[in-house]
């Protein structure tokens, strides 16, 4: 058995991608994201919580808006790789990785953080951290 907890929010950024497969996406243009953080523990902590709600989405906030209205193509952390939405799912899903184990997120021993980045309602991308 498993229990999970999602908490959602969005991004804006801009950035550009290099490589023929990516077309007119090579040029410069926005982006915005709806941004789920799925955390998942086989244990309930003892508040009967997976992690506390507030918490989770303060980290979250955090993670998304130091990428905000940013041109990514300018962010020393994403030199020399194209900001697909899988990557961004790498970026955001380690970070929270990092509040988890820094105990930032109150609640149980988590088992996974999985993060998906939806581009439109037809379109998205996930990544699943194990813990």
């Amino acid at each position: 058995m498993t229990y999970s907890l999602t908490v959602r929010d969005h991004m804006m950024i801009a950035h550009s991608f290099t490589g023929e497969a990516f077309g007119p996406a090579q040029n410069l243009h926005g982006a915005t994201f709806v941004v789920d953080a799925t955390f998942r523990a086989a244990e309930l902590h003892a508040d009967g919580v997976v992690v506390d709600i507030g918490r989770a989405s303060e980290a979250l906030r955090e993670i998304l808006s130091s990428l905000s209205y940013r041109n990514l193509d300018d962010e020393p952390a994403f030199q020399g790789v194209n900001t697909t939405t899988e990557r961004l799912c790498s970026f955001v899903a380690e970070r929270l990785v990092d509040a988890a184990r820094d105990g930032g997120l109150g609640g149980a021993d988590l088992t996974g953080i999985a993060v998906t980045l939806h581009e439109s309602h037809i379109a998205w991308a996930s990544y699943e951290v194990s813990l």
